[in-house]
């Protein structure tokens, strides 16, 4: 991924040294090196690894050492008796570009091998820093990386040298942290005290890195990289050519005239720094006339993120509550590939949205076109479980009525003899009003992932649309109609429209995007409360993605539209496992599942009841019974306490 650095000079003998290398869990192959170079050019002296390279030779490789991953360009003499797996993930497109285009490595004086400084980043940035890996798959593999530095090098060369983290964070004001003692070091600091600890990236603040000027050639010509490796990578016409030089080469051209005793040198983009500096101080002078009643608003917004951190955290006997209940929540996979996420809601039944397999179904007899398997165990990246597969798919429901609700759900049918984890429709609950949340799902078609979040009440919505609206003035990126748009304000008011007409969906901020979809939403006493379906994304202009606001379908409607279409479907053999599966809000569902009924008139319902009270089945026997009788229903009771973990 990173430049190699060129105070590695191959074939240049040094202290014999062995390591062990193995793609993942084959068997282990071992490697006695004599010759100088990287961790990669002595794997390739290995005919077994060139093979395995010829393979993936459009991937990218990753070295994981002591569970962290090292770069490819390591020098192999740190590597002493240690056992290395090899990986190869996708590589993504804009790594694939930089490599391409990148800048000759930075000319470097040659350092003894005890002159190395190791030190590991957390793959997952802290604070406002939603992502710093290059590439996505790395932080779904590893949860740290090893960086190798030099003692008196600072700590943002190294880290560019080294090229997994993206040039993002050295366009805004970031910093290492310690881990456990939260000590800052900054990005111009030296590497030299940082041997063997591990940090973590936070954005201090969105202004721009202090600088300060190059004390030696080396940084000259490293800042000078450093902006033309930018510009290939964050660009989106074509990659520029890099025109960074060696030393020797410089050399050789004309030299720029001297003053005295001093070379001028002309200063990286200086164009670009000048209008950039320009805009800076125009949007400080604007800042400094505005009146101090307008800080209220900033000010306000301070007050309420402590208070939603707060109200996030969780006890830890919840925790442990959930801990136990998400092992009935799965990941759905189409043809072996991550589709979405699902739960086991009662017998060998998986509830998931209906969008996740709308393309694949026949609706008229509940067949799939593909082949689905669902995984309630991966939980690791190197997990390797074959699934329980999906053999029809007993309801479904996708779209909206007449009178504009909307419904996205679909009950998977396991095939028999499959050893299935616990169910969670004994832990149904309603919605609450307000409070905190924890979905549990498989987010981007990773591992398992639990995320803690608070409920948006329908009174808070355009509020939280308004601040992601003040937070992109530049514009918005949306996909529309196959192409994308630069658009503002029609976008906001279109998501503050719908969120307001959608009022029977919980809403709430969560990270939880593609790939979660089907995930169990828990409310404070770990009752199953809604089912995690979709939100309103966008990209800024920098191309990240976020989302507006997220929702989720509460379960009590689904529960009430599955009885309905089980029903109507004469599916009296799935009504039956659900209904030896009650819990204690089953006589409010049984409720307005009557009223929802006697509302649409639904004739089809009926005649299936009447055409079939007659049953052994002690459970259907009393389910009949509750349509035949004539009593108006009782009013329900939303605001459950009942902790029924």
């Amino acid at each position: 991924m990173g430049l190699k650095d060129k105070s590695v000079k191959e074939n240049e003998p040094h202290e014999t040294h062995s390591f062990v290398w193995c793609l993942s869990d084959k068997r282990p192959t071992s490697f006695t090196c004599n010759k100088a170079g990287t961790i990669e050019d002595s794997l390739k002296r290995s005919a077994e690894f060139k093979k395995l390279a010829q393979k993936n030779i459009n991937k990218e490789l990753v070295i994981v050492r002591d569970g962290r991953a090292i770069s490819s360009h390591f020098p192999c003499s740190v590597i002493k008796d240690d056992r290395l797996t090899v990986k190869y993930i996708t590589a993504s497109d804009k790594l694939k570009q930089s490599n391409e285009n990148c800048a000759p490595a930075i000319p470097r004086r040659k350092h003894p091998s005890d002159q190395l400084v190791l030190f590991h980043v957390l793959t997952n940035g802290g604070e406002n820093v939603v992502r710093i890996m290059r590439n996505k798959q790395l932080k779904k593999l590893c949860d740290e990386i090893t960086v190798c530095a030099y003692k008196g090098e600072k700590v943002k060369h190294a880290l560019k040298r080294d090229g997994r983290v993206l040039n993002g964070i050295f366009t805004k004001n970031c910093a290492l942290f310690e881990r456990g003692t939260d000590i800052k070091t900054e990005m111009l600091n030296l590497v030299d005290d940082l041997d063997g600890k591990t940090v973590k990236i936070k954005m201090i603040n969105k202004s721009p890195p202090p600088e300060t000027p190059p004390e030696s050639l080396d940084d000259a010509y490293e800042m000078q990289s450093e902006s033309q490796r930018s510009d290939s990578y964050e660009n989106q016409g074509p990659p520029q050519q890099s025109t960074t030089e060696s030393v020797n080469d410089i050399t050789a051209k004309e030299k720029p005239k001297k003053i005295g005793n001093i070379t001028p040198e002309e200063i990286p983009d200086s164009e670009k720094v000048k209008c950039y500096l320009s805009s800076q101080v125009k949007d400080l002078v604007q800042r400094m006339e505005t009146p101090v009643s307008q800080l209220s608003t900033l000010q306000n917004l301070f007050h309420v993120e402590y208070g939603k951190n707060a109200q996030t955290c969780r006890e830890v006997k919840t925790m442990k509550k959930l801990m136990n209940l998400c092992d009935s929540v799965c990941q759905v996979r189409i043809n072996g590939r991550p589709g979405g996420s699902g739960f086991l809601l009662f017998d060998k039944f998986v509830l998931t949205n209906g969008h996740v397999v709308k393309n694949i179904i026949n609706e008229s007899t509940g067949q799939l076109n593909e082949q689905v398997t669902v995984h309630f165990s991966y939980e690791s990246v190197n997990q390797v479980e074959s699934g329980a597969e999906v053999t029809e798919v007993a309801g479904f429901e996708y779209g909206s009525d007449a009178s504009g609700h909307k419904y996205d759900w679909a009950l998977l049918s396991l095939g028999a003899g499959q050893e299935l984890p616990g169910h969670l429709l004994k832990h149904f609950g309603f919605l609450p009003k307000s409070g905190g949340i924890c979905i549990i799902g498989h987010p981007d078609g990773s591992v398992k992932k639990i995320d803690p979040c608070l409920i948006i009440p329908t009174d808070n919505r355009n509020e939280v649309v308004g601040k992601h609206y003040l937070e992109n003035p530049d514009g918005v990126l949306v996909e529309h109609q196959g192409h994308v748009q630069l658009v503002t304000q029609p976008f906001f008011e279109h998501v503050a429209q719908s969120v307001q007409c959608t009022g029977q969906v919980l809403t709430y901020e969560s990270c939880f995007y593609f790939g979660s979809s089907g995930s169990p939403v828990f409310d404070e006493h770990c009752n199953v409360v809604a089912m995690h379906t979709g939100g309103y994304k966008y990209n800024n202009t920098r191309g990240e993605m976020h989302s507006v606001i997220e929702y989720g379908f509460p379960l009590s409607f689904i529960l009430e539209h599955i009885i309905v279409q089980l029903v109507e479907r004469g599916r009296f053999d799935v009504l039956k496992e659900y209904l030896t599966c009650i819990n204690a809000q089953h006589q409010h569902i049984m409720t307005n599942v009557k009223k929802l009924v006697e509302s649409r008139n639904n004739t089809a319902f009926k005649n299936a009841v009447n055409n079939s009270v007659h049953t052994e089945d002690e459970h259907l026997k009393m389910f009949f019974e509750i349509f035949s009788l004539k009593v108006e229903p009782v009013l329900m009771d939303t605001d459950s306490d009942a902790d029924n973990c």
